[in-house]
């Protein structure tokens, strides 16, 4: 396995270096048939108005997924103890997932895919909020994938969203959780529909949808 430590305002010394790999390690131990890379990045706030300040992040590519988690504390030890408790969660979560469907797709191979439904609210009650500068950029390979797939993604990421290519409709989507309850769907405008909710024929373009009961667990 593969293991790659980032420090972002921090030094990484010999000893963050031998406890994050023996933290690490250990909760991907069992999940090492899964994990082709695990990407450490440690960082400390400079901002005084953020606290806890001191954060470590886990994001393990496993066999074309993604796996993050992350945890703050005003200690980065405890931070690198709180996410390596949730990695491990999240790995066994995805691969209890993985038996699922397994199972799911060996019982029944003509399972339709959920039909979503258009949402008609854009933000609920959020207020959009934009980042005074760029603090920090990520590349990802954007494998085609359909809704469900995505669905799947993000919940692993643990992100409140996730951007993907739509195998269906070859575009650029991102998936995200509503305030709500529920997720929904950022598709781009077509500009042959006139009505802004993209309630024309066929699929909607430019809105927000939701797929209705999207996993019974959840």
């Amino acid at each position: 396995m593969k293991l790659v430590i980032h420090g972002k305002n921090i030094e990484i010394t010999d000893a963050i270096r031998e406890y994050v790999h023996q933290k690490i390690e250990k909760a991907a131990s069992h999940f090492q048939h899964l994990t082709n890379e695990v990407d450490v990045h440690l960082s400390i706030a400079k901002n005084p108005r953020i606290n806890p300040n001191q954060t470590a992040e886990v994001t393990i590519y496993a066999n074309g997924n993604v796996i993050r988690a992350e945890e703050s504390s005003e200690n980065l030890y405890a931070s690198i103890d709180l996410v390596a408790n949730k990695i491990a969660r999240q790995l066994r979560k995805y691969k209890e997932r993985r038996r699922d469907q397994k199972i799911h797709a060996h019982s029944n191979n003509n399972i339709e895919e959920v039909i979503p439904e258009v949402v008609t609210d854009l933000i609920g009650d959020r207020t959009p909020e934009l980042p005074e500068e760029v603090v920090r950029t990520k590349y990802f390979a954007m494998p085609p994938m359909s809704l469900s797939e995505a669905l799947e993604h993000l919940r692993m990421v643990g992100h409140d969203f996730y951007m993907f290519h739509n195998s269906e409709t070859n575009e650029i989507n991102v998936i995200y959780e509503r305030n709500h309850g529920g997720y929904g769907v950022i598709q781009p405008r077509n500009n042959s529909h006139s009505n802004g909710n993209g309630n024309g024929n066929g699929k909607a373009h430019g809105s927000f949808t939701m797929p209705s009961k999207v996993n019974s667990n959840h």
